[in-house]
């Protein structure tokens, strides 16, 4: 198992970024994919057609998202997104626990070229 942290900019504020990855309709805007998510502690979500999916566990509105993310093991993959404002607009703090070392290199890249890359461009884009 392993865990991956990294800092990413994006160029609009903590509340627009945290909508961005909590409302289904926005979430499939930066996507292109449709996705099933709610703010609901305990609630299950699913994105880029079940691809990632897994239970919602905590919410800070405009600041935190914690999730499990569901893999083929006996401890949780946890993901933290803590949001801070940056003078650039948000700086994304991500902690990911657990990753199985089978689908590490993926999961890494996923969270570069897809998730936060994919939302990187969507607002450097507008």
């Amino acid at each position: 198992m392993k865990d991956y942290k990294k800092h990413y900019i994006i160029t609009a504020p903590p509340e627009d970024v945290y909508l961005a990855l909590t409302l289904p309709a926005t979430i499939q805007l930066w996507t292109g994919e449709e996705a099933e998510m709610s703010t609901e502690p305990g609630s299950e979500f699913s994105l880029w057609e079940g691809s990632i999916y897994g239970k919602n566990l905590e919410f800070e509105k405009g600041r935190k998202i914690v999730q499990q993310w569901y893999f083929e093991q006996e401890e949780p993959s946890i993901v933290t997104i803590i949001l801070h404002p940056h003078k650039k607009g948000t700086s994304a703090e991500l902690k990911h626990t657990n990753i199985p070392d089978e689908d590490y290199d993926n999961i890494v890249e996923g969270w570069n070229e897809a998730y936060f890359g994919g939302l990187i461009d969507f607002y450097e884009g507008e």
